[in-house]
């Protein structure tokens, strides 16, 4: 089976870690820097960092407006600052997003940098327990009817999926545990098998 081509927003964040992690899961990754780039690749990892300040590097770069449209219908797969970046509705403090996930997202829900933890939970994912690395993890505070929960933390969802987009409040590519990755690549393997079909 070929490997579908999965590109990483490279603009900040542990890009490379979700590289890795994408190569181990089945896919080819891509690093993404340019918004031509992204005709090239059949899904997209928008990495964690800071999301105001991959904002302003998106609209410094004219990488706005590209990415907006791209994850209109193509898969992408948010962690931490990228779930906010997907988010309809971003709080505390309020923040534009790319608005495509039927999600609220809480900035910094889990407290400050020494605050950041590992833990251990209960997925939909087959294989046991997952862990979860959080670092100044937002909180997704509401769902719509569209969105399924994957995992949960303290009754909050924290990995989520709706259509072609999936949403992580956690860093998967920092644990050595491949399952997340593995789905978001069956989710654009799928996604390519239903554009085959269209033409």
């Amino acid at each position: 089976m070929s490997r579908p081509r999965i590109g990483v927003l490279a603009i900040q964040g542990d890009y490379d870690a979700h590289s890795q992690a994408l190569w181990e899961a089945g896919a080819e990754p891509v690093l993404v820097r340019k918004p031509e780039e992204l005709a090239s690749v059949d899904g997209l990892i928008i990495p964690g960092g800071e999301s105001t300040t991959f904002l302003k590097f998106l609209e410094r770069d004219g990488f706005l407006g590209a990415l907006r449209t791209f994850v209109q219908d193509k898969p992408t797969f948010g962690t931490c600052a990228g779930c906010i970046l997907l988010a309809k509705d971003v709080t505390h403090p309020p923040q534009r997003s790319l608005g495509v996930l039927d999600a609220t997202v809480e900035r910094n829900a889990y407290g400050r940098q020494i605050d950041s933890s590992i833990e251990t939970g209960e997925t939909q994912l087959a294989g046991g327990p997952l862990e979860m690395v959080y670092i100044r993890a937002p909180r997704i505070v509401k769902t719509g009817d569209g969105v399924e929960v994957l995992a949960e933390r303290d009754g909050f969802p924290v990995l989520v999926e709706q259509g072609h987009l999936m949403a992580a409040t956690f860093h998967p590519e920092l644990s050595s545990d491949r399952r997340v990755h593995q789905r978001f690549v069956e989710l654009v393997r799928s996604w390519q098998a239903r554009q085959r079909q269209k033409q």
